[in-house]
C-alpha cells in the first residue's frame, strides 16, 4: 500500500498515512480540511552490489566462452596455458601490458 502525505489546512500539520489507492478519495472526502501533497517517490537503489552466486558466475563463464576476445572473457573465461602465452606474446608485440 502506498504512503500518502497530507496537510491539514487549518493547522498546517503535515503527516503521512498508509492507505489503499481506493481509500484515498474517500479519506479526503471525509476530511475536507486535508489536502494531499505531492512528494517524491522512494526508491532504494545500489544496495547490496552485484549478484555473485555460483549460478551467476556460471552464466558469466558461458558468455565469456561465446565471446573469447571480450573483456568479460579476460575476467571470467577459462584459459588454457596456450591461450595465456599467446595473449602475452600478442600484447608484448602490440606494446600493451
Amino acid at each position: 500500500m502506498p504512503t500518502y502525505t497530507f496537510q491539514d489546512t487549518e493547522t498546517g500539520e503535515v503527516f503521512d498515512k498508509i492507505l489503499k489507492i481506493s481509500e484515498k478519495d474517500d479519506f479526503l472526502k471525509s476530511n475536507p480540511n486535508l489536502k494531499s501533497l505531492v512528494t517524491g517517490i522512494n526508491i532504494v537503489a545500489g544496495v547490496g552490489g552485484m549478484k555473485t552466486d555460483s549460478g551467476w558466475k556460471e552464466n558469466l563463464s558461458r558468455i565469456a566462452e561465446a565471446h573469447p576476445t571480450s573483456a568479460l572473457a579476460d575476467r571470467y573465461g577459462s584459459k588454457s596455458i596456450k591461450d595465456v602465452k599467446t595473449k602475452q606474446v600478442i600484447n608484448k608485440h602490440l606494446g600493451k601490458k
